[in-house]
């Protein structure tokens, strides 16, 4: 092997090594912090207990409490920035994020609607899911000839980047109607959802299959990705299927975004900065970029709701306000470094 293959393959290593420990960190920080803190001298008998299924201590219970939804936030932050990654390399376009196409616009029309009529939270779920498969389904059939052909042509990037924008902008018209008309008393649940919030959202198996399926995807794309961004004009002729790729790119990360909306609701700028941050630190390699955008944008949630959870505490923040808060200046100052 090569010495600077040696290297870059050290590198890689170290990275994702140094991120599966931050997220592991991550994780304890946010058991530990709360407006009834965990001290650090209790944590190794607290976990102790959980692994054996007790929660006789109160340092127990808040820890299984606090973790449960650790987890939740975990695996929603890396299928937001996991779907980014991909919606970018679809797109060719490195301000692209998990919601661009509409699809979470979807998942807010049908929620919010359930939200209106007072149904039950799995049904909740389950609008949410099928309005984003819906849009999906719109999206896919106005724009089906991009996907398939044409490889990584820029005019089919843009006009499926287009039709996505109208489908956004008509379900959020949908969305400004049902909050004119929703009564006082759902206005407060409906407008969380729409900024974001992990608070109640319930620990399921199905998102991690998602996201462990995606992820799987990726990484075995991730040679076509690097050709497909790299040689977009020549990747048919360099042994790529575009249109196959393509495809699956816009099925997975809406499926991600789907998935990641109907378990928090719309959470802005993961998927976004995310990214943008990992190419900076480990470059444009979608075989490492993959792995560490979603180990880093798990922990970035993660630890945002724990800050969300205690800046006033006891009153707790949507996590949605605290991303965005975060975000909106980190990706001006990424803008700035990439223009220079």
């Amino acid at each position: 092997m090569h010495p600077y293959s040696r290297t870059l393959r050290r590198r890689a290593m170290l990275t994702l090594t140094g991120l599966t420990v931050f997220a592991l960190a991550s994780l304890l920080f946010a058991g530990m912090t709360g407006s009834v803190r965990v001290p650090l001298a209790e944590l190794p008998a607290a976990l102790a207990d959980l692994l054996h299924g007790q929660t006789s201590s109160l340092a127990a219970t808040l820890l299984e409490l606090r973790l449960s939804r650790a987890a939740v936030g975990f695996v929603t932050g890396a299928a937001l920035s996991l779907a980014g990654v991909m919606m970018q390399a679809l797109l060719r376009n490195p301000l692209a994020d998990p919601y661009v196409l509409g699809i979470s616009g979807g998942s807010a029309v049908g929620a919010l609607g359930a939200l209106l009529f007072m149904c039950a939270a799995w049904v909740v779920d389950a609008a949410a899911f099928g309005g984003a498969v819906i849009i999906s389904a719109i999206l896919y059939a106005l724009a089906r000839r991009d996907l398939r052909g044409g490889a990584a042509a820029e005019g089919g990037s843009s006009l499926l980047l287009l039709t996505g924008v109208i489908l956004a902008s008509a379900c959020m018209a949908m969305v400004s109607l049902m909050l004119s008309i929703a009564p006082d008393s759902r206005l407060r649940s409906m407008i969380f959802w729409m900024i974001g919030d992990l608070a109640g959202a319930p620990l399921r198996l199905l998102p991690w299959v998602v996201l462990a399926s995606a992820l799987l995807f990726a990484l075995r794309s991730a040679r076509d990705m690097n050709v497909m961004a790299l040689h977009a004009e020549n990747a048919a002729t360099l042994g790529v299927k575009v249109g196959l790729l393509r495809k699956s790119l816009f099925f997975a990360s809406g499926l991600l975004t789907a998935s990641a909306v109907t378990t928090a609701g719309s959470i802005g700028f993961v998927g976004l900065i995310v990214p943008h941050a990992i190419r900076f630190l480990v470059g444009p390699d979608h075989r490492v970029l993959i792995p560490a955008a979603a180990l880093a944008g798990g922990a970035f949630l993660v630890l945002a709701d724990a800050l969300a959870r205690t800046v006033i505490a006891p009153q707790q923040l949507p996590v949605g306000v605290v991303t965005a808060l975060i975000g909106a200046p980190v990706f001006l100052y990424q803008l700035h470094r990439l223009r220079k």
